[in-house]
C-alpha cells in the first residue's frame, strides 16, 4: 500500500531585525568614535556610554518587530571632580539619544541653580518652566545640581524648582532626559534630602580624575589642536607642570590644563611681541613653539622656588 506523505504546515517565519544596519543608518558608532578621540582615558565613562548606547539600539529594534515594553527612564547623573569631560560626554550623549529615537532633538541646555531659582516669592516658577521649555526634546543638564537644595536658608526656594522638576521628569520622560552632575559627596548628600529625585535618577556614571600620564596625553592633544607645539625641553616642563600642578588647590584636571596653556600662549606671544618691537621677525617654528620659559614663568614654578 502507498503511503501518502502528509503535507506538513509550513512554521511562521520569526521577524527579525538587522542592528548592523540599524548602527550603520543612525551612525551611533561614529558618535562614539568620536567620544574616545575627544577624551583621553575615562575607560568605565566611555564603557557605560556604549552601555547605554547598546541598550537604546535594542529598544529601538523591539519597538519595530512589536515588542511592547515600559518605558525606562533615562535620566542620569554625573558625578567627579571639574575637568572630567562631564559636560563633553553629555554632548555626546545628546547625539547618541537623538540618533536613536528616544528624543527629539540633539540639543543640550546648560544651567546652573541661578538659572533655574529665583531671588523672590513667585520668580522660581516661571524660571524653572522657561529652562525646561527649552530643553524639551532633548537634554537639560543642571552643574553643580546640590546648590538647588539649601536647608540652611529655611527661605530658600530650591525645593520649588526641584518640585517643578521632578514633575517633568515623570510626565515627560519620553521626551526629556535630565542629567545631574557635580561632586559625588555633594550630589549623595543632595541625593539622601532628595529620594524623588534619586529614584528617578536611572544611570549613575562616576568620571575618575585624570592621571599625570594622561593629562599630558591632554595637553598635548590640546597644543595640536590649537596649531602649537612643544620641543624636547618644554614637553618636559609641561610634564613637570603637570606634575605640580595636581598636588595644589584647586585642580580642576583637563580644564586646568587648558588655562595652563592659555596663559602659556599669552606668554609666547608677549615674548615674541618684545621681540618685535625691536626689530625681530619671526619663524614658523617660533610662532607655533610654546617655549619651556613660557611654562616656567608660571605661578605654580614660582611658589615652589623652582625658576
Amino acid at each position: 500500500m502507498n503511503t501518502a506523505s502528509s503535507p506538513q504546515t509550513a512554521a511562521p517565519s520569526t521577524p527579525t531585525v538587522d542592528l548592523q544596519a540599524m548602527l550603520a543608518e543612525t551612525h551611533v558608532s561614529d558618535v562614539i568614535e568620536q567620544l574616545d578621540n575627544d577624551l583621553v582615558g575615562l575607560a568605565p565613562v566611555k564603557q557605560r556610554v556604549r552601555e547605554i548606547a547598546a541598550f537604546l539600539l535594542v529598544a529601538k529594534a523591539r519597538a519595530q518587530v512589536g515588542i511592547e515594553s515600559e518605558q525606562p527612564s533615562m535620566h542620569m547623573c554625573f558625578t567627579g571632580n571639574p575637568g572630567t569631560g562631564k559636560t563633553t560626554v553629555a554632548v555626546r550623549m545628546a547625539d547618541i539619544l537623538q540618533r536613536l529615537g528616544w528624543v527629539r532633538r540633539n540639543t543640550v541646555v546648560t544651567v546652573t541653580r541661578d538659572d533655574l531659582v529665583g531671588q523672590y516669592i513667585g520668580h522660581t516658577a516661571p524660571k524653572t518652566r522657561e529652562v525646561l521649555k527649552r530643553a524639551m526634546g532633548g537634554v537639560l543638564f543642571i552643574d553643580e545640581a546640590y546648590y538647588l537644595y539649601r536647608p540652611e536658608n529655611e527661605r530658600d526656594y530650591g525645593q520649588e524648582s526641584i518640585e517643578i522638576l521632578l514633575q517633568a521628569m515623570e510626565a515627560n520622560r519620553n521626551d526629556l532626559v535630565v542629567i545631574l552632575a557635580g561632586y559625588k559627596d555633594r550630589m549623595e548628600t543632595f541625593f539622601r534630602a532628595n529620594a524623588g529625585i534619586h529614584s528617578r535618577i536611572a544611570h549613575h556614571i562616576e568620571f575618575p580624575d585624570f592621571a599625570a600620564t594622561e593629562l599630558m596625553q591632554i595637553a598635548e592633544l590640546m597644543v595640536g589642536r590649537m596649531h602649537y607645539r612643544f620641543d624636547a625641553e618644554s614637553l618636559e616642563t609641561m610634564r613637570s607642570y603637570i606634575e605640580r600642578r595636581i598636588r595644589q588647590p584647586n585642580f580642576a584636571n583637563a580644564r586646568s590644563i587648558r588655562n595652563a596653556l592659555d596663559r602659556a600662549r599669552l606668554r609666547q606671544a608677549n615674548r615674541l611681541f618684545a621681540r618685535a618691537m625691536k626689530g625681530a621677525r619671526a619663524s614658523v617654528d617660533e610662532l607655533t613653539l610654546i617655549a619651556s620659559e613660557d611654562l616656567l614663568s608660571s605661578r605654580v614654578f614660582q611658589q615652589e622656588g623652582s625658576g
